[in-house]
């Protein structure tokens, strides 16, 4: 089950939206070569990918993650790892990753865009980019696989739809042909409930495990969700907002009196 729209028309173009959907397609297809070169895409996961155990120190130097095919990414301490939190927002592992993300961000993305304006929805983005980041971090400082994908600023932008249209309908696909309706406060707080059972039972399987675990970084979902609840009112412009629940307001009005 999963999101391909919404019924929350928007009054501006969402040129930043756009944007961010082109340069994730753009760097897929040109720089990691749409993952039909096995050596650049590891080439490219390894180098500015996000390893958190090499921001904070405590992977140490040398370490080697098993990548498939043979290949593996060494933990190093190059200057461009600082850079990564952000480099990695625009990476993926797959198709399947790039096209996910984009649906999500496609759907929910242009309606918090139209309350912001193109330059502060751009640094919503970033900013809950970094705080699904900073989540994975600090739960794994010492991980040293790389983690790459624009799924925690996107998180982040699905946080800040709930707060702001939680009334919204949004149309959620049951494969293979059914189609329904629901509130977009249902499909958020669900997506958000199956992400905290997932970290959840992460968090767990560490406990009683240690050591790296690969997969999906959920709890980086989580950290980019409560940023966007957090922040999205930082962001939003006003006038644009009062305009939107007039309109909202006035389609009510017209369908039910």
């Amino acid at each position: 089950m999963f999101p391909i729209g919404d019924e929350n028309p928007t009054e501006h173009r969402p040129g930043m939206t756009w944007a961010l959907l082109g340069a994730l397609a753009a760097v897929w297809l040109l720089f990691q070569g749409a993952g039909m070169n096995p050596a650049r895409l590891i080439a490219s996961v390894c180098n500015l990918g996000m390893v958190p155990g090499e921001l904070t120190g405590r992977a140490p130097l040398g370490y080697a993650v098993p990548m498939g095919m043979g290949w593996a990414c060494v933990v190093d301490d190059q200057a461009v790892n600082l850079l990564t939190p952000i480099s990695s927002m625009f990476l993926h592992g797959s198709w399947g990753h790039l096209l996910g993300n984009a649906l999500f961000l496609w759907v929910f993305g242009d309606n918090v865009e139209d309350v912001m304006g193109h330059g502060r929805f751009l640094a919503f983005y970033l900013a809950c980019g970094l705080a699904a980041a900073a989540t994975h971090v600090v739960l794994g400082p010492a991980s040293a696989i790389p983690t790459v994908g624009a799924s925690g600023a996107i998180s982040g932008v699905m946080g800040g739809y709930l707060l702001l249209f939680p009334r919204a309908r949004v149309r959620m696909f049951f494969p293979p042909i059914f189609v329904f309706h629901f509130p977009a406060w249902l499909v958020l707080l669900w997506w958000f409930g199956l992400q905290l059972l997932a970290g959840y039972s992460e968090f767990t399987m560490l406990q009683s495990q240690p050591g790296d675990r690969g997969g999906v970084a959920v709890w980086a979902h989580v950290g980019g969700f409560v940023a966007g609840v957090l922040l999205v009112r930082r962001f939003v412009n006003e006038e644009r907002l009062a305009r939107r629940q007039a309109a909202t307001r006035a389609e009510l009005m017209r369908r039910y009196v």
